[in-house]
């Protein structure tokens, strides 16, 4: 059976282009659903406008531990079955080599770190994804009188390189446009969303921070926060994984490192500061011994929600009009679940747990149904 064109087709009576879907932002959210599309052969056109994205600011590990807590987060092994392999699929249709196997090790500050460790290791869950002896080989340029743990099943995306490659794959198939999406070109009635000269069964945001501008959702409480991260040149640092501490210290290749992030709950642009610069540079100097030169330093904003938990879900009022934000931190390893999720309640009905659907805040709503 010959598929169908993502883009749709023309419609001669009503002059307009009709499709099944209008996707709404091209960060890792809006490229996991744009794969549940093209795997069920649902026509479909993204509009995204080009701008730097959280997405693309990210360190790109899939970690499935909360490192400060030792607690695994909301879903965590379903989450990494899904990813790793979405993940891998994705790099080969794309033939870019965007993911690394690369280990992440945790580095002990205490003798009570360690026994931590070693009771969360014990717990179920827990103990498929930290090695429950301890890693003690000195790595050059680390002050590690402690030593490590090591967690199992990690890697990093190079996300630039992946969303680059995804958005040259979209381009290629005339489904990718790049401008801002205006809301007040959308219409509704009885029939499917109408949006300029395109009708389309549903329009689906997934549009990081920028949703705070969507008048449909904006009531929601996506609170973010801004990352920032610095990259620096280390010659003589001999590490080859990702370290976490107080933060990241992510290696790129060529002795490069990502180092960082910061959390800044009140900062809301996307521009590097001094002070992020000088809070991670303090914290850098007391975990390596050598010396380092800074390179470059990045921002973003992560769409995190007020519960550290995704947005999900239809709008009350608008039907036509769906969700897929809020994935905070955890972007990578969330996003191929949750636009899978997401693709079986609009299509199949299926129910969204409570934890992520929108109508758990349904007050948020009746602003929007007063004024449209």
């Amino acid at each position: 059976m010959k598929k169908r064109p993502f883009l749709g087709v023309f419609c001669l009576s009503c002059g307009m282009e009709e499709r099944d879907y209008i996707v709404v932002g091209l960060g890792l959210a809006g490229m996991a659903f744009c794969e549940q599309l093209v795997a069920n052969n649902k026509s479909f056109v993204v509009y995204d406008s080009g701008k730097s994205s959280a997405s693309r600011v990210s360190g790109g590990v899939y970690n499935p531990v909360i490192l400060k807590r030792y607690t695994l987060p909301w879903e965590a092994e379903k989450l990494m079955d899904l990813a790793v392999p979405y993940y891998r699929r994705l790099t080969e249709k794309l033939q870019v080599n965007a993911m690394h196997d690369v280990a992440v090790l945790r580095l002990f500050s205490s003798p009570e770190d360690q026994n931590n460790w070693f009771e969360a290791a014990d717990k179920p869950g827990l103990n498929r994804f930290l090695r429950p002896q301890l890693r003690k080989e000195p790595i050059a340029g680390l002050n590690s009188p402690f030593h490590f743990g090591e967690v199992l099943e990690t890697g990093r995306i190079d996300v630039p390189q992946l969303l680059d490659a995804y958005t040259a794959y979209l381009k290629n198939r005339n489904c990718l446009i790049q401008e801002n999406f205006e809301y007040d070109q959308m219409e509704f009635d009885d029939k499917p969303a109408v949006y300029k000269n395109q009708r389309s069964r549903y329009i689906v945001f997934a549009e990081g921070y920028g949703l705070k501008k969507n008048p449909f959702f904006s009531e929601l409480p996506l609170v973010g926060n801004k990352g920032e991260y610095i990259i620096i040149k280390a010659e003589n640092l001999a590490l080859d994984a990702a370290l976490k501490s107080q933060f990241f210290i992510i290696p790129l290749g060529g002795h490069h490192y990502k180092v960082g992030a910061t959390f800044n709950w009140k900062d809301k642009d996307a521009n590097p500061t001094t002070a992020a610069r000088e809070e991670i540079l303090e914290k850098l100097r007391k975990v390596i011994t050598c010396d380092f030169e800074v390179i470059d330093q990045e921002a973003g904003v992560r769409p995190t929600t007020g519960d550290r938990r995704a947005l999900l879900g239809k709008h009350p009022h608008y039907p036509n009009l769906a969700l897929l934000n809020g994935l905070g931190t955890r972007g990578i390893m969330a996003s191929p679940h949750l636009a899978q999720m997401l693709y079986a309640y609009l299509e199949n009905d299926q129910n969204l747990p409570e934890i992520v659907d929108i109508m758990r805040f349904p007050k948020k709503f009746d602003k929007v149904k007063s004024e449209k």
